[in-house]
């Protein structure tokens, strides 16, 4: 979903190559053109970001089929990067290659790991296929294209084949059909207008004590709060305790104003990681 943005976003940080899922949400996402920096890990997004040669950056979250993606929370939390802002994307794997080839002609298949495990049923039609691991999905059509590998099929976007002339030889081929990443939109600091805000992203720790975990969650419950995600990541320095990274949407922006002044008292190192629009409404 587009959204009007606060102040001109000239310049995108984003995982992958052009024709990447998340060159595709900086399409989607930005009410106007912006100019992405293609990093092909995310530790390359976020020094792009804290270095200042670009804006914004985007990154990955969850997967509505792999689950949460932990290392980018952390890496949220540890360079205090501000969420701005989400996206949802519907994630479609096609097979493509150079044109002229036919599924028959292809004798290995490049991606992502994800994206091949997601495919992994497709392939069981065509055991002669041999399905090798890469860094990004578009960057293997990218490849492809500029070294004219023939017999060589990649798992990627219907935009990577447009792009990179690619011929796509069968479409949405990932097994489960709805297959949704949620991806956020994060900065050195937020500019969205608090008054504009009905979800938020919040971290803190608990009390080894019983109860302590469902007392802070009541909170947000007596406060109007609609809990949406929560994930555990182990504080590396302070063995079997966990930091907690939630997720609530609101109705009212007090609501929330609320239940943050009380977990605030009542948690550890409590955090808001960003406050934003819901993309589900």
């Amino acid at each position: 979903m587009k959204i009007e943005t606060f102040f001109m976003i000239h310049t995108v940080a984003i995982q992958g190559a052009r024709g990447s899922f998340h060159h595709i949400v900086s399409r989607e996402f930005f009410n106007t053109p912006v100019d992405v920096i293609e990093c092909m890990t995310f530790d390359r997004v976020v020094d792009a970001l804290i270095n200042n040669e670009c804006e914004a950056a985007i990154m990955a979250l969850e997967n509505s089929i792999a689950g949460s993606i932990i290392p980018n929370y952390a890496l949220i939390d540890d360079y205090a990067l501000r969420i701005v802002g989400e996206h949802y994307l519907d994630i479609q794997h096609n097979l493509m290659a150079l044109p002229g080839q036919r599924i028959e002609d292809i004798e290995e298949v490049y991606s992502h790991p994800m994206a091949l495990l997601q495919c992994k049923a497709f392939f069981k039609d065509y055991p002669h296929i041999k399905l090798v691991e890469d860094k990004d999905t578009a960057e293997v059509a990218e490849r492809i294209q500029k070294k004219k590998l023939a017999k060589t099929g990649a798992i990627a976007s219907v935009m990577a084949a447009e792009i990179f002339e690619l011929e796509v030889l069968a479409h949405s081929i990932q097994t489960i059909k709805h297959n949704e990443t949620r991806f956020v939109i994060v900065e050195r600091q937020s500019n969205v207008e608090q008054n504009e805000s009905n979800k938020a992203s919040i971290k803190f720790e608990a009390d080894h004590k019983r109860g302590s975990l469902a007392t802070l969650l009541n909170v947000m419950s007596d406060c109007k709060l609609n809990l949406t995600k929560i994930q555990s990541l182990p504080i590396i320095k302070t063995p079997w305790k966990y930091a907690f990274f939630v997720d609530v949407t609101f109705d009212a922006y007090e609501d929330f104003a609320k239940a943050k002044s009380i977990i605030e008292i009542m948690g550890q190192s409590f955090k808001v990681l960003g406050e934003y629009k819901n993309a589900k409404l």
